[in-house]
């Protein structure tokens, strides 16, 4: 492991780790706003039974709505880098009984999985240098890949919250060492992930939300074709 993806994964770490508890309690009470997260289960399109990872889990906040997509005889594995986080889930799992959710503490540019169906990230491509590299990765691990990322949007008070917030969270988005402003950083970084998406899978549909400043992208393989090489 690199020099520079070690200090990216200590930055991640430490300002997650210091951030979960109220990261706990933000995204539950904002899981609903601008349909983002539902936008995403719905676009995994998966069957119950499949197995579906997210990367970027947090504190699980995305568990019940993927959990009702893979139903009882599916399987949800969450992923994170942050210790804390992962302890956050693990007791949100355990309060819930569930038994069809697996926890990882690990990075999602070296993915710890062989072969699933489908993988949702939210909010995660942003903080990679190299996010086209490692969506790619992620396509050739499953048939469905959903991300969703901030973008620069059209709505001038929506992109003036969004730099603001990428300012608060300079050291994660690495913006200090990176080239151009924040707003046209994150634009280059999700432009990278669905590049990835297009190159490596055969459909992309996007959506925009939230006046334009997040973006879905859901990439599928055409499971028909792959069955028949």
């Amino acid at each position: 492991m690199s020099e520079n993806n070690i200090s990216r994964l200590e930055r991640i770490r430490t300002d997650y780790g210091a951030w979960a508890p109220v990261y706990d309690w933000f995204a539950r009470a904002t899981a609903s706003i601008g349909g983002i997260r539902a936008a995403c289960v719905d676009q995994l399109d998966i069957e119950p039974g499949s197995t579906v990872v997210e990367f970027g889990c947090g504190p699980g906040v995305n568990f019940p709505a993927l959990r009702a997509a893979v139903g009882a005889t599916g399987r949800v594995i969450g992923i994170d880098v942050t210790t804390q986080m992962i302890d956050r889930a693990r007791s949100l799992v355990a309060r819930r009984g569930w038994d069809n959710v697996e926890l990882i503490c690990a990075d999602a540019t070296t993915p710890p999985i062989a072969s699933v169906d489908a993988i949702v990230s939210t909010f995660v491509t942003s903080l990679f240098h190299n996010p086209r590299m490692v969506v790619t990765e992620w396509c050739n691990t499953a048939d469905t890949v959903v991300i969703a990322n901030f973008v620069p949007g059209e709505n001038t008070i929506a992109n003036a919250g969004l730099w603001a917030f990428t300012q608060l969270n300079a050291r994660l988005f690495d913006l200090a060492s990176d080239a151009g402003d924040a707003l046209t950083q994150l634009d280059t970084r999700t432009t990278a992930s669905k590049q990835a998406l297009t190159a490596q899978m055969d459909s992309v549909v996007t959506t925009r939300h939230l006046f334009g400043t997040i973006v879905v992208h859901a990439g599928r393989k055409n499971k028909h074709e792959n069955s028949e090489k």
